[in-house]
């Protein structure tokens, strides 16, 4: 099939997702910032990965809407607009309303949920707000997790990354992220009672009023 010439690719691909997904992880937990230029010559060290392997996972990045190449600059991490805001908020509701509204009973992944919201409240009394923001977004990817279905999943996990991009614009993250504390402790408790149509408007309004609450923020900045 004059396939033989492609297993190099098949390897170094394998190993640009890994590096991708390295990658990923960490723009979701915020150690890459909007607008910082990635350089080359580090990442390739401290990953100890080829040039090409990591311009190819960089590729990967750009196509998700994470990196952006610019022309005799390099690659940056991609800020956000307005625009992806609500775009990325018209998704979440979606496919997080979407995944809790069948739900007649109490999850068998209940206390994994519960657990992230655990997660929230311990870092909200150490006033660790970055790591408030990341037991936040593992909540709603927990949520998404109840649908069983890897596409969505998948979907959610690329939305993470943006989103972490987009809380970067809120210049007091504790502005942001502990006012919907409560917020998840009220979802929470809906859910184990098994009423997914109340889940689902709760959730709703709930990201209604996060995107306005970003929108209003980018206002600010520009």
């Amino acid at each position: 099939m004059g396939l033989e010439a492609d297993r190099g690719l098949l390897s170094r691909t394998s190993t640009a997702e890994r590096v991708a997904g390295v990658l990923r992880t960490r723009i979701a937990e915020g150690f890459f910032r909007p607008g910082v230029r990635l350089s080359e010559q580090d990442i390739g060290t401290a990953l100890g990965v080829s040039r090409n392997t990591l311009r190819e996972a960089f590729r990967l990045l750009t196509h998700e809407r994470l990196l952006v190449h610019e022309l005799n600059r390099g690659v940056f991490v991609r800020v956000p607009s307005v625009e992806d805001v609500r775009d990325i908020y018209r998704v979440r509701k979606l496919v997080e309303c979407a995944a809790v509204r069948e739900v007649t009973g109490k999850p068998a992944e209940f206390a994994k949920i519960a657990s992230t919201v655990e997660d929230g409240d311990r870092a909200a009394k150490q006033s660790r707000w970055q790591e408030l923001g990341t037991a936040n977004i593992r909540f709603h990817a927990e949520i998404v997790a109840l649908t069983g279905s890897a596409r969505m999943v998948e979907t959610m996990q690329a939305l993470t990354a943006e989103l972490r991009l987009v809380f970067h614009v809120m210049a007091d993250p504790r502005r942001f992220h502990e006012r919907y504390l409560p917020r998840n402790h009220e979802i929470l408790d809906v859910l184990a009672t098994g009423d997914g149509i109340r889940t689902a408007e709760l959730l709703a309004t709930y990201l209604d009023d996060a995107e306005a609450q970003l929108v209003e923020a980018y206002a600010e900045r520009t």
